[in-house]
């Protein structure tokens, strides 16, 4: 059990540190993530709003208590992120060599696994509110 809670905490903290330092660009308009968004269509409210709720995301993934909704909230914003990438941007943007691609991916896996550690969780909590 010990180790289970290692490694929830570390997976955690590599997802939140992902979606954190990416805060940096959207919230200070960097060119690339201006860039990003005027190719999506949504600049620069879609920026600000995709840092908003990955801030909350991050936040909410270093709480042992809220993890699980912290891996579902950034499930849901990086499964758009690889959408974008898939569908509209290209896996390599502006010559990146696709590492935002890459980070996305491993947030997303990171996410899965951390919602299949916390199952019981989530279980628990469907149980009370179909009950």
């Amino acid at each position: 059990m010990k180790s289970t809670n290692v490694l929830k905490n570390i997976l955690s903290i590599i997802c939140a540190a992902i979606l954190l330092q990416t805060l940096r660009f959207k919230f200070t308009a960097a060119p690339e993530s201006v860039y990003i968004f005027s190719q999506l269509g949504v600049e620069p409210w879609g920026r600000i709003l995709s840092g908003v709720i990955e801030l909350i995301a991050g936040i909410l993934l270093l709480i042992p208590a809220t993890r699980w909704y912290g891996a579902f909230i950034s499930l849901s914003v990086i499964s758009g992120a690889i959408l974008s990438h898939l569908f509209i941007l290209g896996i390599n943007v502006q010559g990146d060599g696709g590492k935002l691609f890459a980070l996305a991916m491993a947030v997303f896996v990171i996410s899965l696994c951390i919602l299949w550690l916390e199952r019981n969780k989530i279980e628990t909590l469907f149980r009370k509110i179909l009950k």
